[in-house]
């Protein structure tokens, strides 16, 4: 069991902390001679696989690293544009690593304002006045829990379909963003928390999650 990443939004839609505890790895590394039998394109400022799936490599799957060094976008550690790069014989033979493509920054402040919206939209589609919004979203492999303040903050936890405890969790989140964020007389509200005992304090959180569960008798 896991719990994957924690996001907190504030009551205007906009992304004020994120953390990613545990990814997943699926990934797989190769050496291919040439001519690479893999297509590859752009997309998104990333280069991933379009066609040909093999070996655990999957549409979708983005490069991740060549030779050992990891990639920057659709260019290489050395600033060159990958496509190009093999597309030149002599650069084989080469190892490519693959796996899913990671979420950039922008990708994850779209994310965290479009749930914003979602949540909104949950709340006006219930047919009973003065609903809290969407609280849980559960797939296959993971659930969405989220937890909305008085104030309008969103603490948002992804976790693992087994893991208990998440309810306790979210509430501890909130007891950590008041005792260190709040409190911090440096902090401003609805801006991005930087504070390197908030930080300490919610990794220490999840840590007793991930192990226990809950926060003692009650939680």
């Amino acid at each position: 069991m896991a719990i994957f990443s924690v996001y907190v939004v504030n009551k205007a839609g906009g992304l004020i902390y994120q953390y990613d505890n545990y990814v997943a790895k699926a990934e797989v590394e190769k050496t291919f001679s040439y001519p690479l039998d893999v297509v590859l394109k752009h997309h998104d400022e990333k280069v991933v696989v379009s066609f040909g799936q093999r070996d655990g490599i999957r549409v979708g799957h983005a490069v991740l690293s060549i030779n050992g060094a990891d990639v920057n976008g659709k260019n290489t550690a050395e600033g060159k544009d990958i496509l190009e790069y093999l597309k030149d014989p002599s650069n084989y033979p080469v190892s490519i690593r693959f796996g899913r493509a990671r979420l950039s920054s922008n990708e994850k402040l779209m994310l965290a304002s479009m749930f914003h919206s979602l949540f909104a939209i949950g709340s006006q589609l219930s047919p009973e006045v003065g609903s809290s919004g969407i609280e849980m979203l559960e797939t296959d492999v993971f659930k969405l829990h989220c937890y909305q303040t008085l104030t309008g903050i969103k603490f948002i936890v992804l976790a693992d379909p087994r893991q208990s405890g998440i309810d306790a969790l979210l509430r501890k989140i909130y007891e950590i963003y008041s005792d260190f964020a709040l409190k911090n007389p440096f902090y401003s509200l609805e801006m991005p928390i930087r504070c390197e005992l908030f930080d300490q304090n919610l990794k220490s959180a999840l840590e007793i999650a991930e192990k226990a569960g809950n926060f003692g008798t009650g939680s």
